[in-house]
């Protein structure tokens, strides 16, 4: 097989024979934009009598797909779609400055002056492959990275580079940017096809939601107290779920107390010190149903406000913020500062949590305590019917249902008495304290005491009114389980299931 080499092979491909008989054709497509390395297209042709026509018509077609790239409809480049597609994109303030922040850190460094008619897979694979390589997008070789790029004199917290990937959710964020540029370019006529489907973003990462435990939850709230207007604010985001933009948007005008009802229609956005107000993420009004303890503690929260506002000679609007270091209420917290007073009061507790993670803590109590999904999306505002909440909290959905099945199993009628394998002999003689107990818990239940159905006392009382330890009267409970006169119901405790 004549080979093509030197300039004509460069610019006009090749076809070479392999030992295996089959045929390798080789165009060369220019350099990465990315790594800087040469690239070629390549595909092998099996042997066979029509291997060298199918070779043949294989280079011509990497040829052409060579050229359409070289010669794209446009010679705009990735920056100059970028900048276009953030001037015309209708998107909330604070999610462009998201994505104007991932373009500037990670797309324009790395393909910004690629041709926008020159991206294809092989771009994007190279592209994603740098983005989980490193975060900096080092050039691989070994420096110091600095607390600060002022003069100083450095510590511990100046150290070596390690190269760190970027999570997989921002290398998606990434990736629904530049589709939703690409979607815009094709629209402008700018190409003829949107490339981004050549591309394999990472998977999207399971939802781990880590709300606090209750004694957790109990320890923060009982910290919190010690301000009454913090502590109630904390209370709220617990037994609303509320995100942090929406807990400082609320007006005493949203507030509904005779019905016990709080509307929520706004947010608070904050991004680099400048604060305005949104509509809600999820762009809808919603109505939660406030219990009559936290209405209490609203109607105190009030009286004390208004004996504030009175006190410096202002009165308190309905338009007033119901949290707010004004005395009258008008300007409303800072989000990032909430966040921020949390995290120093989780803190001092030792506890690793965030102001976040109280709405999963709200979430995952409402369906473990079996509310059902819908009505718990409804109060997060979740969109998609409960779709968002079931992906995020199936964990706790399971078990929920673990907790219905168990309930259900308390109610349900004992079943008839069966002749137990293991019931002990007439002349059974205890020997253990724990055998002398079940003995006479047994006798009790013959006897009537506990008719079948019912539920002895919790374990703890049994062993008080006994003066034994807990675990002794536990050992009795199993000897009873394994002669057949009761049974163990989790959550709700041992149940007679014989008499006699």
């Amino acid at each position: 097989m004549t080979r093509t080499n030197g300039a004509r092979r460069r610019s006009r491909g090749s076809i070479d024979l392999l030992p295996s008989g089959a045929l390798r054709v080789r165009v060369y497509a220019g350099k990465d934009p990315v790594t800087g390395r040469r690239h070629d297209l390549i595909e092998v042709i099996p042997p066979g009598p029509k291997a060298a026509a199918q070779a043949e018509a294989a280079r011509t077609r990497l040829l052409n797909q060579v050229d359409e790239r070289r010669s794209p409809r446009t010679s705009a480049t990735v920056d100059q779609m970028l900048d276009r597609y953030f001037e015309v994109v209708d998107l909330e303030r604070n999610t462009v400055v998201t994505y104007v922040g991932y373009a500037d850190r990670h797309i324009r460094p790395l393909i910004g002056k690629v041709k926008v008619g020159e991206l294809g897979g092989d771009v994007f694979d190279s592209f994603y492959a740098e983005l989980r390589r490193c975060r900096s997008h080092c050039d691989r070789r070994p420096y110091v990275e600095h607390r600060t790029s002022r003069p100083h004199e450095c510590d511990e917290r100046c150290r070596p580079h390690v190269c760190r990937s970027l999570s997989a959710s921002t290398i998606r964020q990434i990736h629904f940017i530049l589709s939703g540029a690409l979607k815009r370019a094709v629209r402008w006529r700018w190409i003829a096809s949107n490339p981004i489907g050549e591309a394999e973003p990472p998977a999207a990462p399971k939802p781990r939601p880590q709300p606090p435990s209750s004694q957790e939850a109990a320890r923060i709230l009982a910290e919190a107290w010690k301000d009454p207007d913090w502590g109630l604010l904390v209370w709220v985001v617990m037994v609303t779920g509320l995100r942090r933009g929406e807990l400082c948007s609320v007006r005493w005008r949203d507030l509904d107390l005779d019905a016990g009802v709080l509307r929520l229609e706004r947010s608070i956005a904050q991004r680099s010190g400048v604060t305005w107000e949104k509509d809600t993420k999820s762009h809808q009004q919603r109505r939660i149903a406030l219990d009559g303890e936290t209405v209490g503690l609203f109607r105190e929260h009030r009286s004390r406000f208004e004996a504030r506002a009175e006190a410096v000679g202002v009165e308190l609007s309905d338009g007033a913020f119901v949290f707010s270091l004004a005395p009258d209420g008008s300007t409303h917290l800072l989000p990032d500062s909430v966040s921020q007073r949390y995290g120093k009061l989780a803190r001092r507790l030792g506890i690793r949590t965030t102001i976040h993670k109280l709405r999963h803590y709200s979430a995952t109590e409402l369906i473990t305590a079996g509310v059902d999904v819908r009505t718990v999306a409804g109060r997060l505002g979740h969109g998609g019917s409960g779709t968002t909440t079931l992906r995020v909290y199936t964990a706790w959905v399971s078990e929920s249902d673990q907790r219905a099945s168990t309930r259900l199993f308390a109610r349900m009628p004992v079943r008839p008495a069966l002749a137990p394998a293991d019931t002990p002999p007439p002349a059974f003689v205890p020997r253990y304290p724990y055998e002398v107990v079940a003995v006479a818990l047994r006798s009790g239940i013959d006897a009537g005491a506990w008719p079948a159905g019912n539920f002895l006392p919790p374990i703890k009382e049994l062993a008080s009114q006994r003066n034994l330890s807990a675990a002794t009267m536990q050992r009795a409970v199993k000897l009873l389980e394994r002669w057949g006169y009761v049974r163990t119901i989790p959550g709700s405790g041992v149940q007679v299931t014989r008499c006699g």
